[in-house]
This record gives C-alpha cells, structure tokens and sequence, in this order.
C-alpha cells in the first residue's frame, strides 16, 4: 500500500530514542526525509550512525529559543516542513500531589505542554504558507484517564489533547491536519520505568505489580513501540485525508488507572 510518504519533510522530537526513534525509522523505510532533534547527544550520533540519510540537532523542546534554533537547521536543510511528530515528553515524578515539588511540576509541564506548543508554533507558521501539513501530538491514555501518583503528567497529556483540538479548528482552513496518539502501557524503556516506579511507590516488586495493571486493560497486554509508530504513519499519510481533531488511542482499551487494592 502506497502512503504517499516518499519525499515527505517529516520533523520529530525526542527522535533518537524509544517511539521516537522507532517513529522516525518506520518514516524513513516509507521514503520520507526526516529531521530530528533530542537532548540525548550520545543517542543522536548513535541514531545518525546507523541512518546517514537522517538529519539531526541536539535541542531541548522546553526552551523556545532553542526550537527557533532547530527550525532553523529545518528550513536551511528541507525548506520546510510536512509533518510534524510532537513526540517529546518527560515522565515526571511518582508520588502524591502534596509531595511534588515546583520543579517538577515546572519541569514536566515545561516539556510535556511549553515544548508541544513551541513545536507547534513554528510548524504551523511554515505548514500556513504551503497550504498543507499534518502535525500529530503525543498524548497518552493518562490524558483521558485520571492516573494516581502522576498528576503532574496526566495533566499534561490532558492539556495536549485541548491543544490538539484548539490547533485543529484553527488550522482546519489551512488544509493542516492535526490530531493526538494516546499510547497505552507501552512495552519499551520508559514504559517500564514508570511501572517500576508505581511498583516501589506502593512497596511492590514489578513483576508483582505488572499483572494488577495488565488487568485494567481490556487485552491484557502490553503495546509495542511499533504500534505507536505504525498509527502515526498511517494519521499522517494520505489514507487518513479527514482524520483531523481526534484522540487515538493504542492501548488495548486501557479501561481504569484506579489503583489495586493493598496487598
């Protein structure tokens, strides 16, 4: 099947590691040009070792003046911009809202929401001009489930979703298309490092705690990396020509984050 992604100018952050990275390989098997930036340099140089073809940039998504200075290197190298994968985000901490701190909540609203909406920004100042583009957020099942221990990081991912739909109607008479992917328990580093946190917050081991939470999903089973790349291939192609201002998720039907009982 034919995406019409071949030659596409495909930007994406947090693009040198886990999704990101798997994202950006599954665009590139399809034929598209891709531009990524990370604030993992190690994993930048690894990635652009095992893809010549790919461009890259060390830049922090929280701090605007950094973005401007990506997008820069973006438009000298491709002239623009296609699609865009907003796919950078931080976990955040693991405990009760009374015990996070200003800085983490800064720091995690600064990544998750501040850096999406300057990723944002300047895709779509480029995307207005050509008349077309597609701009995917990374937002989460924590984005329309409550989700205990992180409410610094479900907040976010809400806030992603109100973005989401605010950019769509906007954008709409652009011919720019804009939409969120709500991954679930994904199988991959960050995945199993937040479980393990929830797992020692509440004095478990994680292999005690993973099957209480595989039970809130209707599957019972985690999602891979590649889903999630797979679904952002198919929202930005054109096979999904009207999919715009919607939430997708992948996840198993990810049914409730309520806690289980003590043990």
């Amino acid at each position: 099947m034919d995406l019409g992604l071949s030659g596409k100018r495909v930007v994406i952050s947090a693009g040198a590691g886990g999704i990101g990275r798997v994202t950006a390989e599954r665009f590139l098997a399809e034929g598209a040009r891709v531009f990524v930036c990370d604030v993992d340099r190690a994993a930048l140089s690894a990635l652009e070792g095992v893809h010549p073809d790919l461009k890259a940039m060390e830049a922090d998504v929280s701090d605007s003046a950094q973005v401007s200075a990506f997008y820069d290197q973006v438009e000298t190298a491709f002239g623009g911009v296609d699609i865009l994968i907003n796919n950078a985000g931080v976990s955040g901490p693991t405990k009760m809202v009374d015990a996070v701190t200003d800085a983490e909540w800064a720091q995690t609203i600064g990544v998750n929401v501040n850096g999406l909406f300057y990723m944002a920004r300047r895709a779509a100042t480029l995307m207005k001009a050509q008349n077309f583009g597609v701009i995917l957020n990374m937002s989460s099942t924590a984005g329309r489930l409550g989700m205990p221990l992180r409410s610094p990081y479900s907040t976010s991912k809400y806030a992603v979703r109100g973005l989401t739909d605010s950019l769509a109607v906007e954008l709409g008479q652009y011919n720019i298309r804009v939409n969120a992917i709500m991954p679930g328990l994904v199988n991959g580093p960050r995945g199993q490092r937040v479980m393990e946190e929830q797992a020692r917050a509440r004095g478990l081991t994680y292999e005690a705690y993973i099957p209480t939470v595989l039970h809130n999903i209707s599957m019972h089973s985690m999602v891979e990396m590649v889903e999630i790349a797979d679904m952002a291939v198919f929202l930005a192609s054109d096979r999904a020509p009207h999919v715009s201002g919607q939430s997708v998720g992948v996840c198993g039907n990810f049914e409730s984050y309520r806690s289980p009982p003590e043990v």
